[in-house]
């Protein structure tokens, strides 16, 4: 591949994934497009000067943005409103334009251009009632599943068939129909694309928020000080997600792009699957450990409304397709991102501090 452009560049899975492929690939010219909204973004563009990755100030929701980058071999599709509570209490125009809106420009770029696609979706596309229905079991530290066997969910995680219908939040409608929209232009335009469903990614650079994040969140405050609350489900902290280093995303996106005349048209759940899941009242005990910090965690009941209490990734269909599986353990993400946190403590304090 001779250019590679990557939409949300300056993200934090952007602009790991268009260092790792320079890096992989010094002849590519690797192109990231971002329009800098999120905080901390800022702090990537020194990185990706140095590695060599060509940096375009534009904006999805603007065609001729993605004009400027010129015809592709591979766009990579990171742009996104990320956060699962956008639009709830507020003007949606942002998310929708940026998830659907800013996914069809891209989508259009490549019909007229030429080019493969590469979507980065979500978990999110789930339903939450149906996720909130699964048969959980409070245990010391965690909410664990019941040994049974429901359509495309069993205690090892949630598969590609679990059920669509219902409702799953403003951000995660926007990726179904992304999908749905990438679908439709793969049968009239010939366009090769591949979807992956992803979990909760973590690792140095991840600007964390309460709501996008939690891992570099929960670890800053342990290290900056700063105030975390268990929130809904009781307040417990018992919630259960899996976790994925992006390091290792990148290695399953570079295999792909690779493989695209043989996985085209493939959509995988994409995580770390059991082995890499956690609670937060078990994050909690890690970021002790690693910090020398013992924080009071606050308690709050409510449960916001985009909320579900357990879910993990089922890897079993990409495995099999591409023979990837994740090499970071949980210690190796936690340690990754604490590690980042001390050495770049000047600048990212005044961003992930109190």
């Amino acid at each position: 591949m001779r250019r590679i452009l990557i939409t949300g560049g300056a993200g934090f899975v952007g602009s790991t994934l268009a260092l790792h492929w320079k890096q992989a690939f010094p002849a590519t010219q690797v192109i990231a497009l971002d329009n800098l909204k999120r905080r901390g973004s800022e702090l990537t563009l020194p990185r990706l000067r140095e590695g060599g990755v060509t940096f375009h100030h534009g904006d999805v929701r603007s065609p001729e943005d993605l004009e400027t980058a010129g015809p592709v071999d591979l766009l990579v599709e990171c742009s996104a409103e990320p956060s699962v509570q956008a639009g709830y209490n507020q003007n949606p125009a942002y998310l929708l334009n940026t998830n659907l809106l800013g996914l069809v420009n891209c989508l259009d770029h490549l019909r007229r251009t030429g080019g493969d696609l590469i979507f980065l979706s979500s978990s999110r596309v789930y339903p939450i009632a149906t996720l909130r229905a699964l048969p959980l079991h409070p245990e010391a530290t965690r909410l664990a599943a019941e040994e049974t066997t429901h359509p495309g969910w069993s205690p090892s995680g949630i598969t590609e068939s679990f059920p669509l219908s219902g409702a799953r939040s403003l951000y995660g409608a926007t990726k179904l129909a992304a999908e749905l929209l990438i679908e439709e232009y793969r049968a009239m335009y010939n366009l090769r694309a591949i979807i992956n469903r992803c979990g909760v990614l973590a690792g140095p650079w991840q600007m964390g928020k309460v709501d996008q994040g939690f891992v570099a969140l929960w670890l800053a405050r342990h290290l900056y000080g700063g105030n975390l609350t268990y929130r809904g489900f009781g307040g417990h902290g018992l919630q259960v997600r899996d976790i994925l280093h992006v390091d290792d995303l990148f290695a399953l996106l570079l295999h792909q792009a690779t493989a695209m005349p043989d996985l085209d048209g493939a959509t995988f759940n994409v995580g770390g699957g059991p082995d890499r899941s956690l609670s937060l009242r078990e994050l909690t005990h890690h970021c002790a450990a690693l910090t020398g910090t013992r924080l009071h965690i606050g308690s709050d009941p409510e449960t916001h409304q985009s909320d579900i209490p357990w879910y993990i990734t089922d890897t079993t269909a990409v495995r099999q397709a591409t023979n990837w599986q994740p090499t970071r353990d949980l210690a190796t993400i936690l340690t990754d991102v604490h590690r980042w946190l001390l050495a770049e403590r000047p600048r990212l304090e005044p961003i992930l501090g109190t």
